[in-house]
């Protein structure tokens, strides 16, 4: 047990910091002896499956960082260790963010919030908040006020807590929210504050690309144009150094911004489409859709214009399925740019089609259903039983042709929100 502790530990760390080579190599290990570990070595003491689960998240390896999570959840459950417990489900609920569960990732969230604040540490709170604003971020139309709040709330929550890796990525993670809410340059200052300078030097070593590729977004937004090309210089040799397919397409991304603030359709196109690809090798889909939507226009402006339709459909079918709000919404606007549409779309079909046949009734719980409501949370709003919510709930899907609350909530952000300006979705 001791062993296992040190190594998961060691394994953390190095992933941390960006060693990705040792930090594999320690994980493997990490992993063999917790495997081997049954739940009852490991009831007094879920630290090791905590810390090998973050580390395998940083490594890429989400579906044995999402196993190791559940176990952990699992037996904290069963032991009753809350601190561990809130943990080990915001680390399952990344893996579901990052490989495009988002509806599920939120959920997780929620809970790991509730245990938070009912345990009262500042740092575990903030951290926690941070992270779900993340997942808020995407679940909601561009723009979304709760978003903003959300992460203003993780960043009060550490004030005064120093430079912890808790309380310093909860400060950082606000520039995401920042950028969402329209404020480049709110989120150029929050980034040179949290890190220190131009370099981020003080941001997790192992996350810096994806910083740096916010940073690239804010500086061009704001004219810094040398400060933004500086960056994603870094970000560049920041990937490379780590090694990992998140990180090298975060770098990419940060480059196609580069080239097509330059003008340069063609190698913008060609960053975004790599940045797609890498991120489909570690089976990060929320980042591969991001990637394909940002490189459709470009690749449809450098002359390819089934190669743009392609990954724009690819990235609307990945998105819509994960309940990603954000990049459906990105999705709609783009339309028109990428196919060649001129009036966005012709008649509505399919689900579009019977979303228009709802009566004003269904309409109105659907809406209600897309902001997360439950039936139970629904029926008290509209003064009805929970058996008629559910009733018209049943038709909502009949009509619609929808399979999920999470697909119902996409289909009703996609064709209500209108969207501003767009930021680079976190």
């Amino acid at each position: 047990m001791n062993k296992a502790s040190a190594l998961t530990l060691a394994a953390m760390s190095e992933a941390y910091e960006g060693d990705t080579a040792e930090a594999r190599r320690l994980a493997r290990t990490a992993a063999g002896l917790a495997d081997a570990l049954t739940d009852g070595d490991l009831a007094g003491l879920c630290e090791p499956l905590v810390r090998l689960g973050w580390a395998e998240v940083m490594l890429d390896r989400y579906t044995d960082a999402e196993r190791h999570s559940d176990r952990g959840v699992e037996i904290a459950r069963r032991t009753g260790r809350p601190y561990m417990l809130s943990q080990l489900l915001l680390c399952k609920a990344y893996t579901h963010f990052l490989t495009c569960r988002v509806t599920t990732a939120l959920e997780l969230a929620d809970e790991a919030v509730t245990i938070a604040r009912a345990l009262g540490s500042g740092e575990l709170l903030g951290f926690t908040l941070a992270i779900r604003s993340l997942f808020l971020m995407q679940a909601r139309p561009p723009g979304d006020p709760d978003v903003l709040a959300a992460a203003e709330e993780a960043a009060a929550a550490v004030e005064g807590a120093g430079q912890s890796w808790w309380s310093t990525l909860a400060r950082s993670l606000l520039a995401f929210a920042a950028m969402g809410a329209g404020d480049p340059h709110r989120t150029r200052d929050i980034l040179l504050e949290t890190g220190g300078s131009r370099d981020l030097s003080r941001i997790q070593p192992s996350l810096l690309p994806e910083f740096l590729e916010l940073l690239v977004a804010a500086a061009l937004a704001v004219g810094e144009t040398e400060e933004a090309e500086h960056a994603a210089e870094r970000a560049l040799k920041e990937a490379e150094q780590i090694d990992l397919p998140t990180r090298r397409a975060a770098a990419l991304r940060a480059l196609g911004r580069i080239e097509a603030h330059r003008g340069d359709p063609a190698a913008a196109a060609r960053a975004f489409t790599e940045a797609a690809r890498e991120s489909a090798l570690s089976g990060a889909t929320l980042r591969e859709a991001q990637s394909l939507l940002l490189g459709a226009a470009f690749t449809r402006a450098a002359g390819d214009g089934a190669s743009a339709a392609a990954m724009w459909r690819r990235a609307c079918q990945q998105a819509a399925e994960g309940g990603a709000t954000l990049l459906v919404a990105l999705a709609d606007q783009q339309r028109p740019e990428v196919l060649g549409d001129t009036d966005g779309a012709a008649e509505p079909s399919g689900p579009a089609a019977g979303l228009a046949q709802l009566t004003s009734r269904e309409r109105e719980i659907a809406e209600l259903v897309a902001e997360g409501l439950t039936n139970q949370a629904v029926a008290s709003r509209l003064c009805l039983s929970p058996r008629t919510v559910e009733s018209h709930i049943a038709r909502v899907y009949r009509k619609t042709g929808v399979p999920s609350r999470a697909a119902l909530a996409t289909l009703v952000a996609r064709h209500t929100a209108t969207a501003p300006g767009t930021p680079p979705p976190a």
